[in-house]
């Protein structure tokens, strides 16, 4: 179904924030859109990201969806393992295969990088460090592992990101596995390394429902990246 650009945002009238910014920073607009459909989520990034002006705020749309598998613009479609019936979208992120469902908060970053002067590789950095520092807030450690964009504890992916970037600004964005069945993560290599594991914030003694972890990420994300301008 083709979305208008702004259309999901006006079905959840209301359910929006502006970021706690300085006066001198760039606005940013957090929208909390609850369960949506994946494919229709992406076709209204995408519709938003093709209608931007100079003048248009970025935002940050928080969601979940139900089961889908997504594979990147690369991926491999060997990296489906099983076939469980739940729907595999091929999309236009980077980034291999992985699973959303109920329970994983998913925060998509439609920014004008350009305007932030904003490198891919910063942004990058500032969406893993915003997830190590809310779990940090709740004393998990959790880190970076080199080559493998996302954040772990230890071997443990808890959050995994993928990004498109289109005339110097990005949809797509991040997701945190909060209260969710990780079983269908064992039907694929997620993002595409065999046997990687898996876990979730409720699973590390974080007592975060989808919701408020969802606000407590785009919170973070705003700050890291008024810390980035």
């Amino acid at each position: 179904m083709t979305v208008a650009a702004g259309s999901l945002a006006r079905e959840h009238a209301g359910l929006c924030t502006a970021a706690n910014l300085s006066a001198t920073q760039v606005p940013l607009l957090v929208r909390n859109l609850g369960q949506t459909d994946y494919q229709q989520t992406w076709q209204a990034m995408a519709a938003f990201t093709a209608a931007r002006s100079e003048q248009t705020v970025d935002e940050l749309w928080c969601c979940e969806h139900a089961p889908v598998l997504t594979l990147g613009q690369a991926g491999r479609p060997e990296h489906l393992l099983v076939d469980l019936g739940i729907p595999l979208v091929n999309s236009d992120r980077g980034g291999q295969i992985t699973y959303h469902g109920p329970g994983q908060v998913v925060v998509y970053l439609l920014l004008d990088l350009n305007r932030r002067r904003l490198k891919v590789r910063e942004l990058v950095l500032a969406i893993e460090q915003a997830v190590i520092n809310l779990l940090a807030e709740h004393g998990v450690i959790a880190e970076r592992h080199g080559g493998a964009p996302g954040v772990y504890v230890g071997a443990a992916k808890v959050a995994a990101l993928g990004l498109r970037i289109r005339k110097g600004c990005c949809y797509h964005g991040v997701s945190l596995n909060v209260a969710m069945d990780l079983s269908p993560f064992a039907a694929i290599n997620p993002c595409g390394y065999a046997g990687m594991p898996v876990t979730q914030t409720s699973d590390l003694g974080i007592s975060l429902t989808p919701a408020q972890a969802a606000t407590a990420l785009a919170e973070h994300l705003a700050v890291q990246l008024e810390h980035k301008q």
